[in-house]
C-alpha cells in the first residue's frame, strides 16, 4: 500500500526521535474503521486493512519513528519520557491541505518504553476511540481515531487482557514536553529547530513577527484557553494534564483516565492516580496556565534579548491566558444558559446556578439541556428546588434583557455525552464477550450529540447507583 506521505518531523535531526518500525502482532483483526475520517485524509479505505493498521505491513513512504519528549507528571519533572508505546507512521496532507500525523498506539516497545511492554489493551483503545470521536462531534479540538484493531495477543496488566492498536490522527504530536526535552539538556539549537517546525505547522503568521517565539507562545496560550473552557462546558475531566499531555496545537490528547461528570461537583476526580486532586474539574484552567509557564521557561532565551525582559514577556502572556480563558468560559456558559449580549453580572449568575447544581448533585448535562426547554424542565432535576427557584427569577430577569432561543441553546448543550457507565459497559462486552454491539451503538448516538434521538433515552440517562464509575485508569 502507498500513502502520499510528507514526513516533515522525520526530516528533523536524529536526536528528535528514534527510528522504529511497529512490532508485528500475531493475528490482527479490524474492529472499526472511521470511513469519513479516512475520506478526509484522502486514504483509500479498501487499502486500510488489519495488516496495515496493526503495523504488520508498513506502507510505502512511511518513516516510522518514536518521538522524544520530557514532561512534568503530577508536578514532578521527568527528563525523558517519549513515545513508549506509540509509533508516528508519517504525515499526510488532508483534503483541506492540513498536515495530519498518523500514529499507532500500542505498536510495541520503543527506545522510550522504560521497561513497559509497548502494547495497549483493548479497553483503553475503545475508550479513546469513543471519547475522542465524541469530542470531535462536540466541536472540541481533538486527536481523532481512524481505526481500532485487535492483535490476537494478550497483554498483561493486573490480568491478561486482549491487545489492540489504535490509529490516531493529530494536527501534530508536539507537546509542551517536547520543548522541555531539549531545554532540559541545554540544547538551544534543538529548541530553535523545534520552534521553527511548530511555527510552520501551527502558527505560520508568527514567522513574520518581530518576536516569533513570543507570538508562538501567545498562540499556544490562546488555543489552550479556549480548549479548557470547552472542556468545562461539557463537564469533562482530562485526568492527567501533565505537560507531556498538552499539545501546542491546542488539541485534546491522551484519553487515559478521562471522564465526563454526571452529578456536578467542581472537585470531581476520576483518575485512579490523581490522589491529591491536582487535575480535578475546577483545577484544569489553573493547571493549563502552570503548563504554559513550563513552555515559557523552555522558550525563555528566545522570548527577549535579556532574561529580565524575557520573564516579563512570559508573565504577560500567562496573564493574558487568564483573561482569554475567562472570556472563553463566559462565552460558552452564556450560550449554555441562553444569555444574549454581555452584562457585568453574568459570571456571578452562572456561578450561582452551578452552586445550586453542586448542592443538589444535579446532573451537569441534563441540567443545561433542560434549561433550553424552560425553567420548569430544569427545576425537576433539583430534589429541593427552592435554591433553583430563586436563581430562576434572576435568570428570567436577565434573559428579559437579552435571550437566546431554545434551538440555539440545544445547539451548544448536548443531549448525549459518553457517560462513564456506558463506556465501561461497551468495553466490558468487547473484552469479556468479543461483542462490539454496545461499542457501535454508543458511537452511533454520539455522532449526533446535540440532536434529540427518539428511542435512545437510555444513552442520556445518568448511571444508577450500582452502575456508577468511581475511578478511571490510564491503561499502561
Amino acid at each position: 500500500m502507498a500513502i502520499p506521505f510528507d514526513n516533515s518531523y522525520a526530516r528533523l535531526p536524529e536526536r528528535f526521535f528514534a527510528r522504529q518500525a511497529p512490532v508485528p502482532v500475531a493475528a490482527p483483526r479490524l474492529i472499526r474503521l472511521n470511513l469519513p475520517l479516512a475520506a478526509q485524509l484522502g486514504l483509500d479505505p479498501a487499502a486500510l486493512t488489519a495488516e496495515v493498521l496493526s503495523g504488520n505491513v508498513v506502507p510505502v513512504g512511511a518513516a516510522p519513528l518514536a518521538q522524544a519528549y520530557a514532561g512534568h507528571q503530577f508536578g514532578h519533572f521527568s527528563p525523558q519520557l517519549g513515545d513508549g508505546r506509540a509509533i508516528l507512521l508519517g504525515e499526510v496532507l488532508d483534503r483541506d491541505g492540513q498536515r495530519r500525523d498518523i500514529q499507532f498506539k500500542g505498536s510495541g516497545r520503543t527506545a522510550f518504553s522504560r521497561g513497559g511492554d509497548g502494547r495497549a489493551a483493548l479497553g483503553p483503545v475503545l475508550r479513546e476511540y469513543i471519547i475522542s470521536e465524541a469530542m470531535a462531534a462536540f466541536g472540541v479540538p481533538t486527536t481523532r481515531a481512524l481505526a481500532a484493531v485487535t492483535t490476537g495477543e494478550d497483554v498483561m496488566r493486573e490480568v491478561p487482557l486482549p491487545g489492540a492498536v489504535l490509529t490516531r490522527i493529530a494536527a501534530s504530536h508536539i507537546r509542551v514536553g517536547t520543548f522541555q526535552f531539549f531545554a532540559a539538556r541545554g540544547d538551544a539549537e534543538a529548541v530553535r529547530l523545534l520552534l521553527d517546525h511548530a511555527i510552520a505547522r501551527h502558527d505560520p503568521a508568527a514567522a513574520d513577527s518581530p518576536r516569533p517565539a513570543l507570538s508562538f507562545l501567545r498562540g499556544v496560550a490562546a488555543r489552550q484557553a479556549r480548549l479548557v473552557a470547552q472542556w468545562l462546558g461539557l463537564g469533562f475531566i482530562h485526568g492527567v494534564m501533565n505537560t507531556d499531555n498538552m499539545t501546542v496545537s491546542g488539541e485534546t490528547i491522551d484519553y487515559g483516565p478521562c471522564a465526563f461528570m454526571d452529578a456536578y461537583d467542581p472537585a470531581m476526580v476520576f483518575s485512579s492516580i490523581d490522589h491529591a486532586g491536582r487535575y480535578a474539574y475546577a483545577n484544569q484552567p489553573r493547571i493549563a496556565q502552570w503548563n504554559l509557564a513550563r513552555l515559557a521557561e523552555a522558550l525563555l532565551p528566545m522570548l527577549a534579548a535579556d532574561e529580565d525582559a524575557a520573564v516579563e514577556a512570559a508573565t504577560a502572556v500567562l496573564t493574558e491566558y487568564g483573561a482569554l480563558f475567562q472570556v472563553a468560559w463566559l462565552d460558552i456558559f452564556r450560550a449554555k444558559t441562553g444569555l444574549a449580549g454581555a452584562e457585568d453580572g453574568d459570571a456571578a449568575l452562572i456561578q450561582a446556578l452551578m452552586t445550586c447544581m453542586a448542592e443538589a448533585e444535579a446532573d451537569f448535562t441534563l441540567t443545561f439541556r433542560a434549561l433550553s426547554e424552560g425553567p420548569a424542565a430544569a427545576r425537576a432535576l433539583f430534589p429541593d428546588p427552592a435554591g433553583f427557584d430563586a436563581w430562576a427569577e434572576s435568570w428570567a430577569a436577565r434573559r428579559a434583557r437579552g435571550a437566546l432561543g431554545a434551538e440555539a441553546m440545544r445547539a451548544v448543550n448536548p443531549a448525549f455525552i459518553p457517560r462513564n457507565h456506558l463506556v465501561e459497559a461497551a468495553i466490558a462486552a468487547a473484552v469479556a464477550q468479543d461483542d462490539f454491539t454496545p461499542f457501535e451503538a454508543l458511537l452511533e448516538v454520539l455522532a449526533r450529540p446535540f440532536e434529540d434521538q427518539p428511542g435512545k433515552g437510555r444513552f442520556a440517562t445518568p448511571a444508577r447507583p450500582e452502575e456508577r464509575v468511581q475511578q478511571t485508569f490510564c491503561g499502561t
